[in-house]
């Protein structure tokens, strides 16, 4: 049930404290997934949230929520910018950037590394998730951390209890939409 996810992988970004969010969606038809992703699309545009697929492989699909005003304003600045060029995209334009993002995904078989800053990640901590293979962060939550660390922590704190008042709150009755806060 695509809902339930939204709820609990999602709450952040429905909240308007994230960027975007990621997850894996098990489904049986891929049109009937296709048009579910579409009606989801449609309905939280009117809150400032798109869907998207980004890969569809063995009845899994990778689906991406996430604001695009933020994503916009992310990766305008222009540190962002730079790296994103060094990453093989043309310019910062967040439809360009999510369709090479999504190219890359189809072609490669694990994430491409730059996809932390589609999530709202912070850039330092990207740039050393590269630099360290993956190792050696300071902390470890919804990222890993190699810089700013008690920034990082209040941050996961706050995703933290947000998705629990999300959680507490979608099983008493409130619908996602309900939930979802307007840009």
């Amino acid at each position: 049930m695509l809902e339930k996810q939204f709820i609990e992988q999602c709450a952040p970004t429905l909240a308007s404290l994230k960027t975007g969010s990621l997850f894996t969606f098990h489904y049986q038809d891929e049109k009937e997934l296709q048009n579910s992703v579409r009606e989801w699309d449609e309905q939280m545009s009117e809150k400032g949230i798109a869907v998207s697929i980004l890969r569809t492989q063995k009845h899994m699909a990778l689906i991406y929520v996430y604001r695009p005003s933020r994503l916009k304003r992310d990766m305008s600045r222009p540190e962002t910018e730079n790296f994103l060029r060094q990453c093989g995209y043309k310019n910062a334009n967040p439809d360009s950037a999510l369709r090479i993002l999504q190219k890359k995904l189809q072609e490669e078989e694990g994430f491409p590394h730059e996809i932390g800053l589609f999530l709202g990640y912070p850039l330092e901590d990207v740039i050393g998730f590269i630099v360290n293979a993956g190792r050696n962060s300071l902390v470890t939550g919804y990222w890993k951390v190699y810089a700013n660390v008690n920034e990082a922590m209040e941050t996961f704190a706050k995703y933290k209890k947000c998705r629990a008042v999300y959680e507490r709150l979608w099983k008493e009755g409130r619908s996602v939409w309900q939930l979802t806060v307007a840009a």
